[in-house]
């Protein structure tokens, strides 16, 4: 039966916090990466690139070869092995047609990428060379070697153009930035980070990272950089003189790679992001407001790279044991020249008045904030509860919250109660089937922090009740013992509780006063 909701107020259920901490949307986000395919490599994961073009494929170097993986199937579609010794660095030029990679006898070579052919062997290092790119012209390459060097190198040619010297160590990282094909940031193992202008050949800008840098990457203005070594990343602003911004630790271990996307992240908060892997085995993600971690995940040996495709659909993590993972999302972001791109340039189909479609328009729109909204009066259907309470019968209202089993109903009832001065009543007079229910919600909830307050006082007055009928029925003398047996448990942990309070209070005490004296 249904009735007018008239002056009554439906029962207000109150809202408790949540005893775990619910997922967050990022978090969400992240997790959608299933399905990992798992490859064994031969050697120890190097590095991890993917190609800018559809459908994304991308180049693991490990021990002697570099392997191409197909975006789409996530299986083996090349394998290029034409090294001598250890390769290093294998990364797609822009259009993915071409492949460099450097190796332990210190030539930068460059592959075809579908015939697998080798085109140029770049000589000029002496010592192996660990990082090899693409410059956006797509004609020249730089590499850094541990000969404490970079060069500058011409494809077409196949010669050297440019010595590049100022390292003391290892060079390990480039990037070129967004904004300059003219401009190269390298950084190696003497802790330094350097701007290169490949014009001069001259370095015009050097930052001390404070320990053996790793990795770099820009931010796609530009006018940032991020550096990756020792258990920190840094943030550095190009443009006010290589001012650091930020110097994140989050890391136990050595961060070795980090990358950045542009679209990464759900839909609610699309907007760049910043993922770096260290030794510790984690995979973090950064936002880049205030650079506070969002999401970390956690693989079973050292991360020693990582990549994610354009789209941000395939997340592929490279690791110390030889092991790669990749992961694939089920909802790829849409950018240009992606196949999910392709799919959403289908024209839609033009409503008129001779589709039904046309008289629908505007039903699912939701106000605007400048709107003002006609609240149409509506039958409201009551729930049991809310319909006992409505003719003031409090003992079937606290009957049929108990038959919903939600505490929060319950809970919100009996302070109802409580507050008409009903609660009597309520509990009052039952028999040992109405007791039950009641008896057993009690040893369930009482020791749960968010319902412990009040149900110890109608545990109390139930007690007071009940107290002279005690022993006249087998089961309702079972719940009271349920019900002692719970509460003897919960005093005996609050009692060693407060045991280890009192141990830990004098250690912390100490702790801060040798601090203080530091000082």
């Amino acid at each position: 039966m249904e009735y007018e909701a008239g002056d009554y107020r439906k029962l207000a259920v109150k809202q408790f916090p949540a005893r775990s901490i619910r997922e967050t949307a990022e978090g969400k986000y992240w997790k959608q990466f299933k399905a990992p395919v798992f490859a064994k490599q031969f050697g120890p994961v190097t590095n991890v690139d993917f190609c800018q073009e559809y459908p994304y494929n991308f180049a693991v170097t490990a021990s002697t070869r570099v392997i191409v993986y197909d975006g789409l199937t996530r299986q083996v579609r090349r394998t290029f092995s034409r090294f001598k010794d250890v390769a290093y660095s294998g990364c797609f030029r822009q259009d993915g047609k071409l492949l460099v990679a450097g190796g332990q006898n210190g030539i930068v070579q460059v592959f075809d990428a579908n015939s697998r052919s080798v085109l140029r062997q770049l000589k000029g290092h002496q010592r192996p060379v660990h990082v090899a790119r693409f410059a956006p012209d797509k004609t020249h390459v730089l590499s850094g070697s541990d000969d404490v060097t970079l060069r500058w190198w011409d494809i077409s040619a196949g010669k050297q153009l440019l010595r590049l010297t100022g390292h003391e160590d290892y060079v390990r990282a480039a990037a070129v930035s967004p904004s300059s094909s003219d401009t190269w940031a390298s950084g190696g193992y003497d802790h330094t980070v350097k701007l290169w202008d490949v014009r001069s050949g001259k370095a015009s800008m050097s930052c001390d990272h404070g320990a053996p840098v790793e990795d770099l990457a820009f931010f796609a203005s530009g006018g940032l950089l991020v550096t990756a070594g020792g258990t920190n990343l840094c943030i550095w602003d190009l443009l006010s003189g290589g001012k650091l911004l930020r110097r994140l630790s989050n890391f136990q271990k050595t961060v070795t790679c980090v990358k950045l996307s542009p679209y990464a992240g759900p839909d609610s908060a699309a907007a760049p992001r910043m993922l770096a892997g260290s030794l510790d085995g984690h995979v973090k993600i950064f936002e880049l407001d205030d650079f506070k971690v969002t999401h970390a995940s956690k693989y079973p040996a050292p991360v020693t790279g990582l990549g994610l495709s354009a789209d941000c659909s395939l997340l592929a993590v490279g690791m110390a044991d030889g092991m790669l993972s990749v992961r694939k999302h089920a909802k790829p972001k849409v950018v240009q020249g992606g196949a999910a791109a392709a799919q959403r340039r289908r024209r839609a189909p033009r409503l008129t008045a001779a589709n039904f479609r046309f008289f629908l328009r505007g039903r699912n729109a939701k106000a605007g904030s400048g709107d003002v909204v006609v609240a149409a009066r509506r039958r409201v259907h009551l729930a049991p509860y809310d319909r006992a309470l409505r003719a003031f019968r409090y003992r079937d209202a606290l009957d049929s919250a108990l038959s919903t089993q939600r505490a929060d109903v319950i809970h919100s009832l009996l302070d109802e109660l409580a507050a008409r001065g009903g609660l009597h009543s309520a509990l009052a007079g039952r028999d040992a089937a109405s007791l039950l229910p009641l008896l057993r919600h009690l040893s369930k909830h009482i020791t749960d922090p968010r319902h412990s307050a009040s149900l110890a006082g109608v545990a109390a007055r139930v007690l007071d009740l009940y107290a002279p009928v005690v022993h006249t029925d087998e089961r309702v003398d079972a719940a009271l013992a349920q019900l002692r047996d719970a509460l003897r448990q919960e005093v005996a942990l609050q009692e060693s509780l407060l045991r280890l309070a009192g141990c830990l209070e004098p250690l912390l005490a100490a702790a801060l006063l040798s601090g203080a004296s530091v000082a």
